[in-house]
């Protein structure tokens, strides 16, 4: 039987779904395709978004000859025969350029990608080559160098597996539109969180679920609990996962690493994919730990792309990093606290215009209007010099938005920041 996930693929790319980042109608992608002046790509990223069906469509377009391959059960004997076979098609009488999709080319070794180096260059294959991996690890600098695009195929949200399972069950010709499936939108939309961003794994569940529902039944979230093999208590209201993102940023604002986990515990069961997981801990960093632990944010950033790029289950790891590190480090909002400080002030009082020392002077006639003038470089003076930052008006009130905690690093930038203003006191 075939899966739906391969009933399912579109034909035109009208019906792709996804990866609008740089597949959408308008885009020079999208234009290539349509113009024929698509080349060489290479699309890499995570399984079931996408690649393997719009580089079928891509050939449909082009009405080529198209020839689709894997690297793990193809060796350089065949590669050659179907080289062979395209340079006789280039250069017959039709001039035809054959398009070669590579599944998992990573999988080459060097002297196997290289096979492809000439066929590329003289424009026998329009070559497309879909990875799981980083190309810039795991294919060679040559074929690199010969490929117009690189394209990162990114999971794909919720609401579009939304829209594919609602396609799939109102389609007459591939799906099940003639079955008249009674569903409930909320048990798809849980569906389509549960994969993980993977359509494949989406629309295999649906079909599995199709081929044995009860006759009268209707697709609710216990069938889809049951078919996924996964809890959905936690998203039996909408607005769970917000309780539960909300809970697990209190929990880290109050250095509980144990509550913390366990709110991400219940958010990955429940669903909830890694970016929507990855974006909330990448606010935390910074309003929560902020300049108590600067170094925050790039380390929870790198587990989150860290995330991102390996899936589920293994993105649960980095996840899991992260969110012990906020709980345990030291925390600080005072540069939040300093913003929006600044910003009160911007809407309710009338603010001086920016010192003339401090103003552009890389123009010609600066000098004339008194701009730069009277600037002294700091790193001139050893690192520091006192000198008037703020406009006027802010300056002679003597304002200070940023007040530094004792918290972490935060502590030894205060001290720092102290010494400075004594100094910037006996000299004024």
């Amino acid at each position: 039987m075939i899966p739906l996930s391969t009933k399912m693929r579109p034909d035109r790319l009208e019906g792709f779904v996804g990866q609008r980042h740089f597949m959408r109608e308008g885009s020079l992608f999208y234009n290539s395709i349509k113009n024929g002046t698509f080349e060489s790509a290479i699309f890499f990223g995570p399984s079931g978004t996408g690649k393997t069906t719009l580089a079928r469509i891509i050939a449909g377009e082009l009405d080529g000859s198209f020839v689709e391959i894997n690297a793990s059960t193809t060796g350089t004997k065949e590669l050659k025969e179907i080289l062979k076979n395209a340079s006789d098609r280039f250069n017959g009488l039709l001039r035809e350029t054959t398009v070669l999709y590579v599944d998992e080319v990573h999988r080459w070794n060097k002297l196997q990608q290289d096979s492809l180096l000439k066929a590329i260059e003289e424009g026998i294959v329009k070559f497309i080559g879909s990875t799981t991996e980083n190309p810039y690890f795991s294919i060679n600098n040559a074929i690199l160098s010969r490929v117009r695009n690189i394209y990162e195929f990114k999971r794909l949200e919720a609401e579009d597996i939304l829209t594919i399972l609602i396609r799939t069950l109102k389609d007459n010709e591939k799906g099940f539109g003639g079955l008249n499936i009674r569903y409930d939108q909320e048990a798809l939309t849980i569906l389509a969180r549960m994969s993980g961003g993977d359509c494949r794994v989406a629309l295999d569940a649906l079909g599995f679920i199709v081929d044995n529902l009860a006759e009268g039944s209707i697709i609710d979230r216990e069938i889809v609990s049951e078919a996924m093999q996964k809890q959905t208590t936690f998203y039996d209201k909408s607005e769970d996962k917000y309780n539960l993102l909300s809970a697990l940023q209190k929990s880290v604002r109050g250095s509980d690493p144990d509550a913390a986990i366990h709110y991400l515990a219940r958010l990955i069961h429940g669903g909830a994919d890694e970016m929507m997981i990855g974006r909330r801990l990448m606010v935390m960093a910074a309003e929560d730990i902020g300049m108590a632990y600067p170094s925050a944010i790039s380390i929870v950033t790198s587990c989150v792309q860290a995330a991102q790029m390996i899936g589920f289950p293994e993105a649960q790891i980095p996840l899991a990093q992260a969110t012990v590190l906020l709980a345990s480090c030291p925390k600080s909002n005072r540069a939040n606290e300093a913003l929006k400080a600044a910003f009160a002030d911007i809407k309710s009082k009338k603010i001086d215009d920016v010192p003339p020392h401090l103003m552009d002077a890389h123009y010609g006639g600066a000098a004339k209007l008194g701009r730069g003038l009277e600037y002294k470089y700091p790193h001139a003076y050893g690192g520091y010099v006192t000198q008037q930052y703020l406009p006027d008006n802010l300056y002679a009130e003597g304002v200070r938005y940023y007040e530094p905690s004792e918290n972490g690093s935060e502590g030894a930038f205060k001290k720092y920041l102290e010494e400075l203003r004594r100094i910037d006191s006996e000299n004024s």
